[in-house]
């Protein structure tokens, strides 16, 4: 089968789906695959690397949909993405359709099947092509709160960990799941104090055991609004797989932080579970609502791209594989519960819900 990997185009996103290694590996399987040019870049693969394992070199995008019939990428297909996508491509990328409805009707006009990384799931419930993604989008989430809290960045002039003689940060993080629960990590690890908010109570017991510093607490209503209301960065992290994410914050709560607080929500790929929540891009990621900065950029991982890619890359290689085999379908119920959109038909029961 012929692979097409064309280079992101969404505002300074900068992963590639399959580092060099990847490629070769699929070379020597016997498969064709042609990387658009720079495609890997910006995670430090320049197109000589992806040479010299066999794969081609293609001068622009057209030429990568063209001549290959699966279209492996990060992000969902934008702009003029769609008009090169054709009824026998098979696509395989992040989609997070229940957020982007437009899309989704896009998708199935196309007549194409897609499988969307997040919806990719193992017998026993995990998001394996997921999981890295939300690991560093929740480490990235504390990050780069920490940061928005600072005076310059239009914060309340924080240091999240405090020092001697002055006291420490609040963090509030709703989801203790991959992306809530490195969150929770790298705050506690700066010093801050730290609620997690999840419904699992083995999830709360493993946040506890991040540090004395960290209290994981049952998502009651009341808690939720008493403990938001004092959090100097207010995290959201939750994720029901393939469904839009819901309002587990208010508005009205929101509007109870104190000015210069800020929000950071991880969900926002799937709609945000904070209420204030609205997409954004890193070319113009924070916004103020109700009086508190908001960061909602879609892509949150291509702030790493080297890093992003090559954790992405090692998940991927082997459910690609999967997919080259003419009867994926029924041997791999993984791949098969993510799919999206098959020959133009919305196929994930979630998706299906979310949209109706």
């Amino acid at each position: 089968m012929q692979i097409g990997i064309p280079r992101e185009i969404k505002p300074l996103e900068g992963r590639v789906a399959l580092g060099p290694e990847a490629c070769g590996d699929l070379v020597h399987a016997g498969h064709g695959v042609t990387v658009e040019h720079n495609a890997g870049s910006l995670s430090g693969y320049l197109d000589d690397r992806y040479e010299a394992v066999g794969a081609t070199i293609a001068t622009d995008a057209k030429t990568v949909y063209e001549q290959s019939q699966l279209i492996i990428k990060v992000k969902e297909p934008v702009a003029d993405e769609l008009t090169l996508l054709r009824e026998e491509h098979l696509l395989f990328c992040f989609l997070h359709l229940a957020a982007n409805p437009e899309l989704t009707r896009r998708l199935q006009d196309i007549g194409l099947t897609a499988i969307g990384f997040e919806t990719v799931e193992a017998d026993n419930g995990a998001l394996p092509l997921l999981a890295p993604m939300s690991d560093i989008a929740g480490r990235l989430a504390t990050q780069i709160g920490s940061n928005l809290l600072h005076r310059p960045q239009g914060g309340k002039g924080l240091l999240l960990g405090g020092l001697p003689g002055a006291e420490r940060g609040r963090v509030v993080v709703i989801g203790a799941g991959n992306a809530g629960g490195n969150a929770a990590a790298m705050a506690a690890a700066l010093g801050a104090e730290v609620v997690v908010f999840d419904l699992s109570r083995e999830r709360l017991a493993a946040m506890r055991q991040l540090g004395n510093n960290v209290t994981g607490l049952y998502p009651y209503k009341d808690a939720i609004k008493r403990e938001v209301a004092t959090a100097d960065l207010l995290i959201g992290a939750v994720l029901k797989a393939g469904q839009r994410a819901p309002h587990i914050v208010s508005r009205e709560t929101v509007r109870s932080m104190q000015p210069g607080s800020v929000i950071v929500d991880v969900s926002v790929d799937q709609g945000g579970c904070i209420e204030t929540t609205r997409a954004t891009t890193y070319e113009n990621p924070t916004y103020c609502d109700e009086g508190v900065l908001h960061f909602g950029v879609t892509n949150m991982p291509g702030a790493v791209p080297r890093s992003a890619s090559q954790a992405l890359s090692a998940v991927l290689l082997p459910f690609v594989h999967a997919l080259l085999h003419t009867d994926w379908n029924n041997s791999s119920p993984a791949l098969r519960r993510g799919i999206n959109v098959a020959a133009g038909e919305l196929r994930h029961p979630a998706l299906k819900e979310s949209l109706a």
